[in-house]
């Protein structure tokens, strides 16, 4: 069973910076993609970043260049580095994992998710 549990989260003041964790268990895929998603109150959930097992990565063009998705070398903790944090940013932020390459067809493409870590940017 996979299983994924964020961490980071917290208040900040715009162009602060924060980063964000998931700890993944339960597969030993050598595909997956994984990615980071968030939802601002009363929106949709929006895909922020991906990374595949290759190392490729996708960003949403509202954080590129100000957000980082990484990995650790034992390819069991996913990282979203945060910096230059703008009040927009403001969202519950997740992440979730897929057992097959990316890209992940449609947001709920997804079958494993976390449950989330508050990130609120004050201005």
């Amino acid at each position: 069973q996979v299983r994924l549990v964020e961490s980071g989260g917290g208040s900040v003041q715009a162009g602060g910076s924060l980063r964000l964790s998931c700890a993944a268990s339960g597969y030993t895929n050598v595909s997956y993609c994984m990615g980071w998603f968030r939802q601002p109150p009363g929106k949709e959930r929006e895909e922020v970043a991906t990374l595949d097992a290759d190392g490729s990565t996708t960003y949403a063009d509202s954080v590129k260049g100000r957000f980082t998705i990484s990995q650790d070398s034992a390819k069991s903790t996913l990282y979203l580095q945060m910096n230059s944090l703008r009040p927009e940013d403001t969202a519950m932020y997740y992440c979730a994992a897929d057992l097959r390459s990316c890209p992940v067809a449609g947001l709920y493409g997804y079958p494993y998710w976390g449950q989330g870590t508050q990130v609120t940017v004050s201005s």
